[in-house]
């Protein structure tokens, strides 16, 4: 059921997304109406969170089960028991956990739930979107606050989803979409007097719309907070242990600490990102998770091929053709498949501005590709330019390369 209005994006944007999901091909097959129907619902569903909220455990250090039992006692300290519920991805038994996220009705859906406070603080869209996966309210995300707002104060929340608050106004009657009620821990004057020095919890959410659960410091060693299509991904890749593996556009590592635990930290896994302080947090993330098989370079994947070596640079970037097992191009795109995501302001020419560079990274993840190696090429997009017309691209283009056939069914199975 959809609560919030479909994600806002520009018209150029919005027909073109429907130019290629409205296709002939697809018409044929489901009507024009069917279809047109499904698009709705695809625009309903980016604005909203994911049903699950979606944990990593880090088998390198512990199994599941043990994991699961700790996590349960440390969800008992903060939530209702009866709310507590996990269940196991079966592509992903071993490494996956998920909990589900409920919505509740506000006045403005009938259920008067929620009553809305006179008392209103105002945040951005990317601070809103934290806020429907379980995060508070952090000061440098909050734009607005009513004129009296005092420390102790139940306020309401609202997201400027299109960013025409003002920063520092002390009302906004804009377009703003409400996320929940929560106790401001400043005042006002506090937060705007001393922006930008502030950067702690500027609202606690006690009541919010989406009940996600927070994993913020929840056993950092043992639990990684990754969305559900990522987890899924290095399975695909199926890396085995002792190869040599290459995770071409690697920050902030999540993919990059789960091959190597799927590996059981045994081989090498080589990530590269173009900027140092992603790289940093790449090397944070396997230190954390106590992972040993990972190299963490800042160099732009681009130009990770270099053709004229005669030999390796003692296994630092740039490489040899032919030099891994297994790649990972998990690309940058448009990220138009994140969620939540209630309004989008990009241009036409910056949505569709990611091909050429992901044709460049494709090109040199082939060259480096070992015969019979294993390329995954994934985004968080759901454009298809960048999705199909890309692999359909890469076939033409290199004709050596075999389609595998992608795993159908991508259920869930309670535990």
């Amino acid at each position: 059921m959809s609560i919030f209005p479909k994600i806002s994006l520009r018209l150029e944007v919005e027909s073109y997304l429907k130019a290629g999901f409205m296709n002939e091909e697809v018409v044929s097959v489901l009507g024009k109406e069917a279809a047109e129907r499904k698009f709705e619902t695809l625009l309903h569903k980016l604005s909203h969170p994911p049903s699950f909220t979606t944990v990593r455990v880090n088998t390198h250090l512990a199994s599941v089960q043990h994991v699961k039992s700790l996590l349960f006692d440390e969800l008992q300290k903060k939530e209702n028991p009866k709310a507590v519920h996990f269940v196991f991805h079966t592509l992903c038994t071993e490494t996956c956990l998920q909990r589900n996220v409920r919505w509740r009705k506000t006045d403005a859906w009938r259920g008067n739930n929620i009553k809305q406070q006179p008392c209103e603080v105002i945040v951005g869209a990317q601070c809103g979107n934290a806020v429907l996966r379980g995060a508070h309210v952090y000061v440098p995300g909050i734009v607005s606050a009513s004129k009296f707002m005092k420390g102790g104060d139940v306020v309401s929340v609202y997201s400027d989803i299109k960013g025409k608050c003002k920063k520092g106004a002390k009302e906004f009657d804009g377009t703003k979409i409400f996320l929940g009620n929560g106790i401001s821990e400043l005042s006002r004057k506090e937060i705007f007097s001393r922006f930008p020095e502030l950067k702690g919890i500027g609202v606690r959410m006690t009541d919010p719309v989406y009940l996600s659960p927070s994993f913020d410091n929840v056993l950092p060693s043992y639990l990684f907070l990754q969305n559900l299509p990522s987890a899924v991904v290095s399975h695909v890749l199926d890396p085995q242990p002792g190869e040599k593996i290459l995770d071409l556009c690697a920050a902030p590592g999540g993919k990059t600490t789960h091959i190597a635990a799927l590996m059981r930290d045994q081989g090498e896994v080589i990530a590269l990102d173009k900027i140092s302080n992603k790289v940093e947090k790449i090397k944070q993330n396997a230190l954390l998770l106590g992972l040993n098989s990972i190299r963490a370079f800042c160099f732009d994947g681009t130009k990770a091929l270099k053709l004229d070596m005669v030999k390796d640079t003692d296994g630092e970037p740039p490489f040899l053709p032919e030099s891994f097992d297994r790649i990972l191009l998990d690309a940058p795109c448009s990220g138009l498949g994140q969620r939540p995501n209630m309004a989008c302001t990009w241009t036409l020419k910056e949505v569709t501005s990611y091909q050429p560079l992901q044709r460049k990274l494709f090109t040199v993840a082939v060259e480096l590709l070992k015969p019979g190696g294993v390329l995954v090429y994934s985004t968080c997009t759901v454009t298809l330019a960048e999705n199909e017309e890309q692999v359909a691209w890469a076939l033409k283009t290199f004709p050596h390369l075999q389609l595998q056939r992608q795993v159908r069914a991508i259920a869930v199975v309670s535990g």
